[in-house]
């Protein structure tokens, strides 16, 4: 088989996350404009650890898009394949943090120009030579982009890729969060390597218990080899054959927000599978993997925002001996 060009392409969001930054000395609320969207923070994370990565999408041709292009491009990322939209405006996002820790997301989105993207702006080639494709929903939203999606899919299966998929639920982005749950059933039924949150795991099971509703998972869709729940500030579980592995968070008091910290988990899950393959994995090895990407992920949310405050493996790892 020839040699894949690229480590993960990643398709869908790229965005600007307007963070709260304090007030002005009018007293206003300040942002800061952090360059994001879920599919790209992973390739970052990704690049932080030496992965060749490219990344499928749409902006605006606007002052957002632009800067969007350069960051992604800074940080090591392949942006051939980034689509400009000349009539569409960049998707926008507002952030908000709630006090349990938690976010309150308000989306320019009605269109935004990530939900543009046409089946016919796939570039076949990118998504075919990929050893792993990955993806989530926001790209599964409005039909055009949905088809966009799923031809990409088609072609990485095709191809011979591992399929990643994060459902990255986001209700305000829905018409009908029934169509919601379709698309990521959908999802699901495609990817070989799962990362879902607790409340999206609930939201697809009606299970507050992660080992039930893994369990619902993996007897529903059986295309899902690796299956790894992030649970927050608590810890994440990965679920593996017969193993089921627990490991804790990381809590400290310098954490700001957690914007990226689940594409930081999923990232440095990418990592491992591209290192160790899907066969034969133990106990100890998905001990191993949590413990990397839940400490990468702490890391990422003593930063604002995510593209340009992914850790370095250096930092992760002094963190872990």
């Amino acid at each position: 088989m020839a040699a894949k060009r690229f480590d993960v392409v990643a398709l869908g969001e790229l965005l600007i996350d307007f963070t709260e930054n304090g007030l002005s000395g009018q007293g206003n609320t300040l942002f800061e404009a952090n360059p994001g969207g879920a599919p790209c923070n992973v390739l970052a994370m990704l690049k932080k650890l030496d992965r060749d990565c490219a990344f499928v999408g749409k902006v605006g041709d606007d002052m957002f898009g632009q800067m969007l292009r350069k960051v992604a491009e800074d940080a090591g990322i392949c942006m051939d394949h980034l689509v400009t939209d000349r009539d569409v405006r960049t998707t926008l996002a507002f952030v908000k943090k709630l006090p349990n820790g938690d976010r309150d997301f308000s989306f320019y989105r009605n269109p935004g120009a990530d939900m543009m993207l046409m089946e016919d702006e796939i570039p076949e080639d990118a998504v075919a030579g990929c050893r792993i494709f990955h993806f989530g929903t926001l790209s599964m939203t409005h039909e055009g982009v949905r088809k966009a999606t799923c031809k990409a899919i088609d072609i990485a299966k095709k191809g011979g890729a591992l399929l990643s998929f994060d459902p990255n639920l986001r209700p305000p982005l829905w018409a009908d969060l029934e169509e919601a749950r379709a698309q990521i059933a959908y999802g699901l039924a495609q990817c070989d390597i799962l990362k879902i949150a607790d409340n999206e795991l609930e939201f697809m099971t009606g299970e507050t218990d992660f080992d039930k509703g893994a369990a619902i998972l993996k007897e529903k869709y059986p295309n899902i080899r690796l299956l790894n729940v992030t649970a927050g500030p608590d810890g994440s579980y990965s679920y593996y054959g017969s193993e089921r592995v627990f490991v804790s968070a990381i809590n400290r008091p310098d954490t700001i927000e957690t914007t990226g910290a689940g594409d930081t988990f999923c990232a440095c899950v990418l990592n491992f599978v591209l290192d160790h393959g899907l066969e034969g994995l133990m106990a100890d090895d998905l001990t191993a993997m949590l413990r990397f990407a839940n400490t990468a992920a702490y890391l990422v949310t003593t930063k604002k925002g995510a593209i340009r405050s992914m850790p370095e493996r250096e930092q992760v790892e002094a963190l872990l001996h």
